[in-house]
């Protein structure tokens, strides 16, 4: 072969190679089969919305099903780490398996963003961990300043048997004694029960003022159904895991009433004009509407949305410093991400630090409740 016809042919071998060396890869596992999947989907589903780049280099998702089960989803860590070469992880809809996720992480030196709220992590896990959902105790807190505005001073709890009832329990105790109520029962139930009749007795016999459920999901309706068969006329509050189409269609006319702490893209039209995250709420809701159907509006679609705009902030930074598929751009991604400062997603304002992997305020949070079988704004 003509030594030019080589040399051009090695200049644009190399110059492929640089091209592709540029794309950014995400390894992301959610739970879109098994008792999380009423989450999981909405998770996935917003992966066709999102952006082609991340700052402004060409992006690949590698979507992975973890079944809803936490061993699934750190098998599907590791493939992505060790096979894939991925930049960073995304996952999952469940706290057990979003912790499983945190861990492989660590060992890899891997940034995860964490589709949900996060149990309290080893220092090593929490450094390469960026938490998108608001962290349990925001969210809990309206639900207290609520009680407190009704008077209630006993409050009965059900909750899964998992890290994500436990989460939510020891945010509503800690709030407890600042808003001047008891909490006087601690029932566990599991995500694929499909009964809780002997749990809700022993709630039912304490005769609290209020039932605060620490379930997500269509599974957050079982004990709604069961309280409300039993003829619980007190307020039965929920939590941001709960707010979606599905709790809603599970839980029928035993819905109606339930209350929960949400992100404002779930009521955007209700927001006030001056809202700091009403127009980005906005577009994302007509938009996932569009193309999913009217009343699919949930929480978690959004989680989704706003990781991939922090990892957008974080790669315009950390591509200056590296490139995609090697140990220096993980680095510093993950340096990049952990000071993020003013992205507005559909859930709020993120400002992170090194020592707030989370970066959400009260503009985070509004309470729902559903009114002829819509979440509404409460006013």
């Amino acid at each position: 072969m003509n030594p030019i016809r080589l040399t051009l042919l090695a200049a644009t071998c190399a110059l492929v190679a640089t091209a592709a060396s540029a794309e950014i890869t995400i390894g992301v596992s959610l739970g879109t089969t098994g008792p999380g999947a009423s989450l999981g989907i909405p998770y996935k589903n917003a992966f066709q919305l999102v952006p082609k780049t991340l700052g402004g280099e060409p992006v690949r998702y590698i979507v992975l099903d973890d079944e809803s089960k936490p061993d699934n989803a750190a098998k599907n860590a590791r493939k992505f780490v060790t096979e894939d070469k991925v930049d960073a992880l995304m996952g999952s809809n469940g706290v057990p398996s979003a912790a499983a996720m945190a861990q492989v992480a660590a060992e890899s030196k891997t940034p995860l963003i964490a589709l949900t709220p996060m149990p309290p992590l080893a220092p090593d896990r929490l450094h390469w961990t960026i938490i998108v959902p608001q962290a349990t105790e925001l969210m809990m807190s309206a639900v207290a300043q609520d009680m407190k505005s009704k008077g209630i001073k006993t409050v009965g709890y059900i909750g899964f048997s998992d890290t994500w009832g436990d989460l939510v329990y020891n945010a509503i105790t800690s709030l407890a004694p600042a808003y001047g109520f008891k909490v006087v029962t601690n029932e566990r139930y599991g995500r694929a029960d499909t009964s809780v009749a002997g749990q809700v007795l022993k709630i039912m016999a304490a005769h609290p003022d209020a039932v605060v459920v620490g379930g997500s999901g269509s599974p957050g309706a079982t004990p709604q159904i069961a309280l409300k068969e039993r003829g619980f006329k007190g307020p039965i509050y929920h939590n941001h895991g709960t707010v979606n189409l599905p709790f809603i269609q599970t839980g029928k006319k035993d819905a109606e009433g339930a209350i929960a702490p949400t992100g404002a893209l779930i009521v955007a039209e209700e927001l006030p004009a001056n809202f700091p995250t009403k127009a980005v709420s906005l577009d994302f809701v007509k938009r996932y509407e569009a193309a999913f159907g009217p009343g699919t509006r949930n929480a978690f679609a959004g989680y989704t949305y706003d990781g991939v705009l922090l990892l957008d902030a974080a790669a315009r930074v950390a591509l200056k410093k590296a490139k995609p598929g090697t140990p220096e751009f993980r680095e510093a991604l993950r340096d990049a991400l952990e000071n993020v400062k003013n992205v507005v997603g559909t859930h709020g304002v993120y400002n992170l630090t090194p020592a707030n992997h989370n970066g959400l305020d009260e503009r985070a949070r509004v309470l729902v409740h559903v009114v002829n079988g819509e979440w509404r704004l409460m006013k």
